[in-house]
């Protein structure tokens, strides 16, 4: 602001009182209208939001059933977590879709504590994220915290002609599905130096493989238990239930699942604790039960 500026009100002395008063009035707003937006910019963390009145939410693209579908309408189990989020909040959801990186940790850099190098992001907030000790160690830029679900692996099989299931040498000879390019896959096909391979057909997604199995197309596949249950949740009422879902633990994948949460700029602990404290008030109402009733889907103990 030029010295002028402020040697301005010093040169009234000698003028009316109205005069003065006059001037004072117009000063007034300009000197005000900068502070304000001199503490608009210098806001940062939980009160940037809530001045901006928008939550911005990073969600996956093409992550059936958490986050699915055209950009303009998304849908799924993390899509209607994070309008619950938003409102509970008291905010407006931006939802910001992003293709996957070639690991977790691209992920985390280009939507919760960089930007992509394309130019978008980041997010206020990502979903869907494991909350891995080794992972939170290696972003130490992030806060990874408030775990909303359990992801884990399951057998999702026709009864009919595979009764039950108590190890991976009972899927020998039978028609198996799994979602291409998961680790899923991977150890499946890998079993036993790769017994099972040739009986293993890989799909886009876990609940494309699941749906395999309720057309008749494979008689077990190996996916998330969200993604089995997606499917099944699509049945039309009264449909004959033959189907199972079995626990089956193959090396290389942890047999307890691990959980998913939330994760934010590392700095940023005041929106950490505004979401957390959100998450609990939606567990407690039951809506959080509600939305993954909605979809199907067990509300698992993270």
């Amino acid at each position: 602001m030029p010295s002028s500026f402020f040697s301005f009100p010093r040169r009234l002395s000698a003028a009316p009182a109205a005069g003065r008063r006059r001037a004072l009035a117009l000063l007034l707003p300009l000197l005000l209208g900068g502070s304000l937006a001199q503490a608009q910019t210098e806001l940062t963390g939980l009160a940037k939001i809530q001045a901006s009145g928008t939550l911005k939410v990073a969600v996956y693209k093409d992550n059936a059933p958490f986050s699915s579908g055209p950009v303009s309408a998304m849908k799924g189990l993390d899509v209607d977590i994070a309008t619950a989020l938003a409102k509970q909040m008291q905010l407006k959801l931006a939802l910001l879709p992003f293709d996957a990186g070639e690991n977790m940790n691209d992920d985390l850099r280009n939507m919760v504590w960089r930007g992509h190098y394309l130019g978008y992001g980041p997010a206020n907030v990502m979903l869907h994220v494991p909350v891995d000790k080794y992972l939170i160690n290696e972003n130490r830029q992030a806060l990874i915290f408030a775990p909303y679900m359990r992801q884990v692996y399951v057998l999702l099989h026709d009864t009919q002609a595979l009764a039950q299931v108590s190890s991976p040498d009972d899927l020998k000879g039978v028609k198996l599905a799994a979602e291409r390019g998961t680790g899923s896959a991977g150890v499946l096909m890998g079993h036993h130096g790769g017994e099972l391979v040739s009986q293993v057909n890989l799909y886009g997604s876990g609940v494309e493989a699941a749906q395999a199995v309720l057309d008749g197309k494979a008689v077990a596949a190996y996916v998330t238990r969200a993604q089995a249950e997606s499917a099944l949740a699509q049945l039309k009422p009264g449909t004959a239930l033959h189907w199972a879902l079995s626990p089956l633990a193959l090396q290389g994948l942890p047999s307890n699942g691990w959980p998913l949460g939330m994760a934010i700029k590392a700095d940023s602990k005041d929106l950490g604790q505004a979401l957390e404290k959100a998450l609990q008030a939606l567990r407690d109402s039951g809506e959080l039960l509600a939305i993954f009733k909605s979809h199907g889907m067990t509300l698992t103990a993270p």
